[in-house]
């Protein structure tokens, strides 16, 4: 493996609010590991990452919905607590975009990826992603902005996928979805009537019909040169929700075709930095569709440590700090799986204490040997989540049940007659 610069600190900003967002743990090991100082901008004091033995330190994020001004004084306050310069990573949508309008304001004391212009934000906005392939000919599904969701199902036929073109804009607690897969007109007219919630166009994309397993993803760091290293692609079995969310299991599968589509949508941007790129594979005809491009790490980007420990997010630390990053050492076969959406599977990859937590040839997004308190918290909170979500749940459809025997007991009672006096009333008033 490369040395890394352990001089130069690493900063990871996440605005967005997500306690169980394994990417975040997988970037402090993987940098801490190294020996570099690792600072979390983040709202993650109920995460099971603040029990990471490689954090240095936590330090308050922007609100969600802060304005660049706002982001940029909470990362000088951070820069101020360093002794120099950092390598300035973000890790969601919302980070991403701030640190990319933010470049020439932040420069001074930290080291960023140099990209032209507002790439970032067009590939970041499903509206515009569309338009961004198109130029760069790659495959990319048929995708509207409805006036009427009615209307647009009927033409793009069912099912299909309803996607937020500004995902991070989202509230919380909302109950509403990145991407849903809809199946009638009914629920597309559903997410239609929710878009002032949402705070961005809701859009609806063709159905890309796939055979079993067909989701791919694409990671990779395009450094200062435009050269791409420290990832590779991968074959996505199984999400959460279904087949439309986050990696639960993925293998390092090699695919040059679709890393060859991959590097040429980056190079026609001259995009530079960590990308992670989702597709998938047309059953009918072959074709690969670019789904997301996403200007940030992937949270399962650790599947693409290679046989150097060479991951995106070493390869940008590497990159910036003027240091090569090594011949890349591909290890096909190799697995990733987030045990909180895969109990049973991560049982039989946790063997017992003094030995591995996890195959040779793959890796846990929480529990590791070397670092077991993260994996030991999640369990517990992990526990009291699905709780809660469960007396939610019980509550939401008990409050419905009552409605709806509420709603038909009035629709059947028996009239009044006229002149017959109302006995409840009646014995009130007595």
């Amino acid at each position: 493996m490369q040395p890394l610069d352990t001089r130069i600190p690493a900063v990871l900003l996440r605005i967005d609010r997500n306690p169980f967002h394994h990417g975040t743990l997988g970037a402090v090991r993987s940098l801490g590991r190294a020996g570099v100082e690792v600072h979390l901008v983040a709202d993650d004091r109920q995460s099971p990452v603040q029990h990471s033995r490689y954090l240095h330190r936590m330090h308050a994020p922007p609100a969600p919905g802060a304005s660049l001004a706002e982001v940029a004084a909470v990362l000088r306050r951070v820069s101020r607590r360093l002794t120099g310069p950092a390598v300035l990573i973000p890790l969601d949508d919302a980070s991403a975009l701030a640190v990319s309008a933010l470049y020439e304001e932040l420069t001074d004391c930290f080291l960023l990826p140099r990209t032209p212009g507002n790439v970032a934000e067009r590939v970041a906005d499903k509206a515009t992603l569309a338009r961004v392939c198109a130029q760069a000919g790659v495959a990319h599904p048929a995708t509207l902005t409805p006036e009427s969701a009615a209307v647009a199902v009927d033409r793009l036929g069912a099912p299909a996928v309803a996607k937020w073109s500004r995902p991070w804009l989202l509230p919380r607690d909302t109950g509403l979805r990145s991407t849903t897969v809809i199946g009638s007109p009914h629920e597309a007219a559903a997410l239609f009537d929710r878009r002032a919630e949402a705070g961005s166009r809701l859009l609806l994309q063709a159905f890309v019909p796939g055979a079993r397993e067909a989701d791919w993803f694409v990671h990779g760091c395009a450094g200062r040169n435009g050269v791409v290293r420290g990832g590779g692609t991968g074959r996505k079995h199984r999400s959460w929700p279904r087949s439309a969310g986050l990696t639960v299991s993925g293998e390092w599968t090699a695919n040059p075709a679709l890393w060859s589509a991959a590097a040429q949508v980056v190079a026609a941007l001259e995009y530079r930095g960590i990308f992670d790129l989702d597709f998938r594979r047309d059953a009918s005809t072959g074709d690969f569709h670019l789904i997301d491009f996403n200007p940030r790490p992937g949270a399962q980007f650790r599947l693409f440590a290679d046989g150097t420990d060479t991951d995106v997010v070493r390869a940008l630390h590497l990159d910036l700090t003027h240091r090569p990053v090594p011949a890349p050492e591909p290890l096909p076969g190799r697995t990733f799986l987030v045990e909180n959406y895969a109990p049973l599977a991560a049982l039989r990859s946790v063997a017992l204490p003094g030995q591995r937590t996890a195959p040779a040839s793959g890796e846990l997004a929480w529990h590791a040997a070397d670092d077991p308190a993260p994996g030991a918290a999640l369990r517990r909170m992990w526990r009291r989540h699905v709780v809660r979500r469960l007396r939610a749940g019980v509550r939401h459809r008990s409050h419905r049940v009552l409605t709806s025997l509420s709603i038909r007991a009035r629709e059947h009672a028996p009239a009044v007659l006229p002149g017959t006096p109302n006995r409840e009333r009646a014995v009130t008033d007595a």
